[in-house]
């Protein structure tokens, strides 16, 4: 019954990161602004690669009942944790409009992420396993943050522009 359910939960997160990818790309497809075009490019980039780590693993626990030791990359490398939030762009994405609906729908398939892939290194005692659902949720943690920070400025921006200040 644990084997099963191992396959179930990596099938879900696969199934997850599947969903992400196809949304980011029809952002990016749809988006105005070049710069949120690249940020969700690169972010479905990013779910490609996990789909490719979590299908492996998936490989390796149906054949093998275990995880195999992964060359997870640095999270430093993370090509998204490097992008820039530029004034320019800031100031080009309309706050109540398509790129920020994005921005915070990202932001739902982020902390989801997060959720179980956290709770599901909290359960498991296979040391690969938690290591690989450990990476995968401060992957995610660094998308969030700069999701996060973004829709941030826009609702500054939002506010500003509309007068909405009290004071």
């Amino acid at each position: 019954m644990e084997n099963s359910k191992t396959l179930e939960i990596l099938k879900m997160a696969i199934l997850m990161e599947k969903r992400g990818h196809s949304f980011y790309m029809k952002v990016a497809e749809q988006a105005l602004e070049p710069e949120i075009q690249h940020i969700f490019l690169t972010m479905a980039e990013e779910e490609t690669q996990h789909i490719k780590f979590l299908s492996d693993q998936y490989v390796s626990f149906e054949k093998s009942h275990s995880f195999k030791k992964l060359d997870l990359p640095n999270l430093i490398d993370d090509g998204f944790s490097t992008l820039i939030l530029t004034d320019e762009m800031k100031s080009n994405i309309s706050s109540a409009g398509f790129e920020a609906a994005a921005i915070s729908a990202a932001m739902d398939f982020e902390k989801r992420a997060i959720e179980v892939y956290t709770q599901q290194a909290e359960v498991t005692t296979d040391r690969n396993e938690k290591e690989l659902y450990q990476w995968l949720a401060n992957w995610e943690k660094g998308h969030l943050k700069i999701l996060n920070d973004l829709d941030n400025e826009l609702k500054e921006k939002i506010w500003n522009d509309n007068q909405f200040w009290p004071f």
